[in-house]
Parts: structure tokens; C-alpha cells; sequence
């Protein structure tokens, strides 16, 4: 301990401790009562603030105000000031210091000797760290004839206190539905919460609700800094702002008044939250503290999950459908494209594009039109080989080959963010005949802008997207036609409403359809469903290009035909063949260690104390796909159990039992396990 020093912080006794753990030092002196503990919390927030200035008010009346500017007839970047600062006062009231010396390009300098002259008065006064434009007209939401029924039959069904899974088809206008629900909301004193998958999405729903709503819109997401976060936590409090929309954690708001809870893309697994704790369904936990608040929800999306629909189904949700698209627009066509017979016609440009393809992109340059190249692999190669003796670069941390990003020109691990230079030699047999393997979105962008050199072209990824605020930015560019070809990953997918585009492009379809889970035909039949519905949304009927090996996928039929209902039925009948959601539980056990010995011994003893479980089907201990990550080797045990409640309820209790019955073991204390429900 510190000389002298009454108190020591854990952090202090992990350094004098070194290799053993320090939270079992200070439970050992606990136990002998050689020490007391306590915790102390501090206020890190501070409110930001910002100087704004006033005008002397004996320069107020015309005359003293000719006379002032008179007497800087010579020095006209002081009269420069004093203008821009009665303009500004004119459009806007509150004058800012920053916003007076951008406006007028004066110095600090310049500003200060009118404030010292006793011209300006200066005020610090508190401002929202975000902030957006200040919305002065506000725009009607209509509804069409579709849309009003649908609206009628949801309102129908929160009325009987049940929620509601709106199935409206891509382009439908269900955002026209959800506004009006808002406004409902809103009209009786309450607050809404408008949940979305992914913060790329909120810079467009935000510019069409604070037009429909005015100022008193929220935003919440993980880009926010903490001191953003405090204030957005108390205006939501104190119910400052009438509408929330934000990513899953939003939920987590302490709003006053909650009424309405949309979950807009329900489907969508960025809701899931895996890593850290607590692994929660956004979607899930959204339907229970409805439940709790008795407050109306609605699920949103054109491809519902297997779970919401089977609700539906069952009579736990009402479901309302929307089968048209808003307007004139009808569904794009979508085209299979044979990569196998590309290849041996030679018509296979650089391995990624068909010549299909790129005619179809010059057609849409030509018609000023827009396309979208998706790919949902970041990166410019996934891995880079040796072509003599195959090796590939793995992560010195994990069990997973390294991905080429030519940005950095570094070889990037994407589960401990490692990076490393690119190898040149070969490890296993010293050539130097090392290349890049397959494409992601970092190869596309750059072949792409070699065969269309005149076209604009941009990466929506989140690599290309690091920079705060960099994908407001390029949406905003897509929107106003200022990029003419946008290659992304899977964040093109979700929910963006761009009017002009006509073609979208699907390079690799192969990797969406042959992942191992059993979730892999729902989530490809979403994705690329929900990736050709960003094609002809307003006026001409889009066209999407599917490109793949594996032509005669029986998955293919449903997507050409935009046909849910037959692959909902098609899978629930394997689903309930197999035994897998949502006909029964999942929870997934997982162990980590530095030792792969004492995981896997750890993982057998946990397997023996569970296999009595009643009712319950269990898998493993078995090793995940990638089964060492970060220097931790995992083990995993996967149980099927009923759906029933208080089976679940008791299921999980001898869980949490057994594992910290294990735990305790002498030699199984460094084991770290945690379980996953419904992974």
C-alpha cells in the first residue's frame, strides 16, 4: 500500500499483486476483516458552453448605431463585425462567437477589441452538445388508402393491448404508418421510442421526423460520447423530447411516459446484443417492458423473423399486412446470373463482375440513374495465400485468417482488431508468391472505378465510415446524386430509401447461403430481399442482379418471387423437423481459457452436472468454428429446451447453479463462462 495512504483503489492493488487476481486478495482480507470496502461514484459531466454576445444597448437607436459604424469607416473588418452580427441577430436572436467570427472571417483578435471597446457583451451560456437544424415548417403526414387501413387495423389491435408485426413489403411506406402512430402517441401526452438496427439509418428517419414533428426529437446511439449520453438521459427524463429514435440500447432511457415502442427492421441481428454483457434481444426486451408500461408496439419489416411471424401464427401478435408499393412504384426484377457460365464464356472481368452485370451499370450511368454494389465482406481481400504451398496468414490471437486492407496495407484481424504488416515471404516455404484471395469491398471500389473512370464512386462500410458523422455525410451525397455507384456491406441494406437507385448488384451471393447456422436460409432470403428493395422506389421498376455459383439454391425460387409466405412455410417445417427455433429454446454455455486443456476439462464436467436436465436436448462440449479468440480457447454446449416459461424458468436456475458450483472448483476458478439465451 501507498505510504500514508488511507484508502487504495483495486486498480492500485492489481499492480501490487501483479499475476493473481486481485479481486481474490481483497475477498480473502474481507473474509479475515482486515479491510472494509466501499465505492465511490463521481460526476464526470460537465454541461458544454459556448459564448454568445449581445449588443451594447446604447448602440441600439439608429442614430448612435450610424455613429459607431462612422467611427470604424476606416477599419472596415471591425465594421465587417458589427453587420454580420445584426444580420445574424435578425435570422437567428441568439448570436454565437463561433458562428459571428465564421460568418464575418474575423479573428479572435478583432472580436475581442469590440468586446474590450464595450460594443459586445459576452455571455457563457449552456448548450446540447448535439444539436441539429432548427426545423421552421412543418410537413403533413398522408396516408394512402392502404396505408390508412392498415393503420385502422394496428390501432384496432393496441386497443386490445396486443402487439402488432406490420409485413409491408419494401417500399411500401410503413414509415408513413409509424408517423401517424407517433402523432397519436404524442396527442395524448406520452412519448415514443423509434428503435433501429443501425445508427447509418438514423440520419434519414431523423431529417423526415423532425420535419413531421418539429424540434422535440431525440437521437441515442453508441457513437454519442458519454457527456452526449448524460444529456440526452435527462432530457428524456424530464420529458424534453417527445420522440426517442436510437439503436438497441435506447431502450435502456429513462423516459417518463412511454406509449409507443416501434421496432423498426425487427428482423434484423444487429438487435441481438452479443458482446459485452448483458446479451439481450433489443426486439425481445422491447415487447416486455411494453408489456410492463402498458404501452402499444409495433414490429416493422419486410421480411419478418421466423420467430415474430411464427407469433403471429400462434396468435401471440396480430399481424397487418402491406402488399403494395407506395405510389406507382412496383418490385424490382431480379435476375440469377451463372458465374460458372460467365467463366467459361471468358466474360468473368477481374474474378468479381459479369459482363451482365457492368451492362447493366452503364445503362444506369447513362439514364443518370444509381447503383448499389453489394458485398458483405469488408476489406480488400478476406485472406492472402501462398500459390505455391497454399499457406494463409492466421491472427497470432485467434483462429481465424487475416483480412488484406489495402487502405492501411496491413493485414487486419476482425475479432481482436490486431493488425500486422503484409507478408511478402512465405512462413511455410519461403517464396514469395503470396497473393490476395477473393474480394471485398475495398477490390470492388477500386475495379470499379477503373472500368467506369468517370463515374463517382464511395464505400458505405465501417471502415470507410471510422470518422464521426462520415456516413450522415455520405448518405447525404447519395441522396443529391453527387456518387453515382455506392458499394457496401450489409449497412446498404438496412431500411435506406435512396429514389434514384434502378440496379442493384449482388456480387457473391454464394457466402450469404452457405454459412453454418441454422439461421442461414432466413437471414440470406432477408438480406438479399431487403438489398433489391433499395431498387426502383419511386417511378421505373428496379432491376437486381444476383451473381453465384449455386444457381439452383432452392432458396433462389422465393427471391425471384419475393414470395415470404413460401419460404416461411418451407422452413418452419425444417424447423420443426430439427428441433430449432422457434419451436423450442436455445441457450448456449460458453467456457474461455488460456489453457485449451483446462477449457475442454471444464466444459466436460459442466456437460455431466446438466445431461438430467428434463426436457432438454444437448449438444457438445464441442469447439465453435473459431474457437480460440483473443488468446482465449472456447468450448461451448448447446441446449434445446421447451418453450414453456416456468420450464425455462427452472432450466435456467440449475444452469446458473451448476455453473457457479463449478466456478468455485479450485481448479476451475479461472474458467470464464457465460450463457447466451436465444443466440
Amino acid at each position: 500500500m501507498p505510504e500514508h495512504a488511507k484508502d487504495i483503489t483495486l486498480q492500485e492493488v492489481q499492480k501490487i499483486v501483479q499475476n493473481t487476481s486481485a479481486w481474490k486478495v481483497v475477498n480473502a482480507l474481507l473474509e479475515k476483516g482486515l479491510i472494509s470496502v466501499y465505492e465511490n461514484l463521481n460526476e464526470n459531466y460537465k454541461p458544454k458552453k459556448e459564448n454568445y454576445l449581445y449588443f451594447n444597448e446604447k448602440y441600439e437607436e439608429e442614430q448612435s448605431l450610424k455613429e459607431l459604424l462612422d467611427k470604424f469607416e476606416t477599419k472596415l473588418h471591425y465594421q465587417n463585425l458589427i453587420l454580420t452580427f445584426l444580420h445574424l441577430q435578425q435570422t437567428t436572436k441568439m448570436v454565437s462567437q463561433h458562428e459571428l467570427l465564421r460568418k464575418s472571417a474575423a479573428t479572435t483578435a478583432q472580436l475581442k477589441y469590440l468586446v474590450d471597446k464595450e460594443i459586445f457583451k459576452v455571455k457563457k451560456l449552456e448548450v446540447d452538445r448535439v444539436q441539429f437544424e432548427t426545423v421552421e415548417e412543418i410537413q403533413e403526414n398522408i396516408l394512402n388508402d392502404l396505408q390508412l387501413e392498415a393503420y385502422e387495423k394496428i390501432k384496432l389491435s393496441f386497443s386490445q393491448q396486443k402487439p402488432v408485426l406490420l409485413q409491408g413489403i419494401t417500399g411500401s411506406g410503413k414509415t408513413h404508418i409509424y408517423f401517424q402512430l407517433i402523432a397519436d402517441c404524442i396527442a395524448m401526452g406520452k412519448q415514443a421510442l423509434y428503435l433501429l438496427p443501425e445508427i447509418a439509418l438514423t440520419t434519414q428517419i431523423i431529417k423526415k421526423l423532425r420535419a413531421t414533428f418539429g424540434n422535440t426529437i431525440g437521437i441515442y446511439h453508441s457513437r454519442f460520447s458519454n457527456q452526449e449520453r448524460v444529456e440526452l438521459w435527462r432530457k428524456v427524463q424530464t420529458k424534453q423530447f417527445n420522440v426517442v429514435i436510437g439503436s438497441r440500447s435506447a431502450l435502456l432511457l429513462p423516459f417518463n411516459q412511454l406509449g409507443l415502442i416501434i421496432v423498426d427492421e425487427e428482423h434484423d441481428t444487429s438487435y441481438k446484443q452479443h458482446e459485452p454483457a448483458p446479451r439481450y434481444h433489443a426486439r425481445d426486451a422491447a415487447i416486455y417492458l411494453a408489456l410492463q408500461l402498458k404501452a402499444n408496439i409495433l414490429l416493422g419489416t419486410a421480411t419478418p423473423s421466423m420467430e415474430s411471424y411464427y407469433n403471429c401464427k400462434q396468435g401471440k401478435y396480430d399481424l397487418v399486412s402491406l402488399t403494395a408499393r407506395y405510389g406507382n412504384a412496383v418490385l424490382p426484377q431480379t435476375k440469377i446470373i451463372d458465374i460458372k457460365q460467365e467463366m467459361v464464356a471468358k466474360t468473368y472481368l477481374n474474378g468479381i463482375f459479369s459482363q451482365t452485370l457492368i451492362d447493366a451499370i452503364q445503362q444506369s450511368i447513362i439514364h443518370h440513374k444509381q447503383v448499389i454494389l453489394f458485398q458483405n465482406r469488408r476489406g480488400y481481400a478476406p485472406f492472402v495465400q501462398c500459390e505455391l504451398c497454399g499457406w494463409v496468414p492466421q491472427c497470432k490471437n485467434c483462429d481465424v485468417s487475416l483480412t488484406y486492407h489495402k487502405s492501411t496495407d496491413q493485414l487486419h484481424c476482425h475479432y481482436c482488431n490486431t493488425k500486422s504488416p503484409l507478408i511478402q515471404i512465405c512462413m511455410a516455404c519461403g517464396s514469395n508468391q503470396i497473393k490476395a484471395k477473393s474480394f471485398g469491398t475495398e477490390k470492388i471500389e477500386e475495379e470499379i472505378k477503373k472500368i467506369f473512370p468517370h463515374a463517382r464512386v464511395q464505400r458505405f462500410d465501417w471502415d470507410s465510415l471510422k470518422i464521426k458523422n462520415k456516413y450522415i455525410e455520405t448518405i447525404r451525397q447519395f441522396e443529391k446524386q453527387e456518387i453515382d455507384i455506392l458499394v457496401g456491406t450489409q449497412m446498404v441494406v438496412k431500411g435506406l430509401d435512396f429514389e434514384h437507385v434502378n440496379l442493384v448488384g449482388v456480387l457473391s451471393a454464394d457466402k450469404l447461403l452457405s454459412y453454418p447456422d441454422f439461421r442461414v436460409n432466413e437471414r440470406a432470403f432477408q438480406m438479399l430481399e431487403q438489398v433489391s428493395g433499395r431498387a426502383g422506389r419511386k417511378d421505373d421498376q428496379g432491376q437486381v442482379l444476383i451473381q453465384l455459383f449455386n444457381t439452383q439454391h432452392p432458396l433462389l425460387h422465393y427471391i425471384k418471387n419475393h414470395d415470404f409466405e413460401g419460404f416461411y412455410q418451407k422452413e418452419i417445417d425444417i424447423r420443426k423437423e430439427f428441433l430449432y427455433p422457434p419451436i423450442v429454446r436455445l441457450i448456449r454455455i460458453v467456457l474461455k481459457h488460456k489453457q485449451a486443456d483446462i477449457v475442454k476439462k471444464a466444459a466436460e464436467k459442466l456437460f455431466d452436472d446438466l445431461k438430467d436436465l428434463p426436457k432438454t436436448v444437448f449438444f457438445g462440449p464441442a469447439e465453435p468454428a473459431v474457437n480460440r479468440i483473443k488468446n482465449y480457447y472456447i468450448q461451448e454446449i448447446l441446449l434445446k429446451t421447451n418453450r414453456d416459461s416456468a420450464h425455462l424458468a427452472q432450466i435456467k436456475k440449475i444452469v446458473r447453479e451448476k455453473i457457479n458450483y463449478l466456478t468455485a472448483s479450485n481448479q476451475l476458478t479461472t474458467v470464464f463462462v457465460y450463457v447466451d439465451v436465444d443466440p
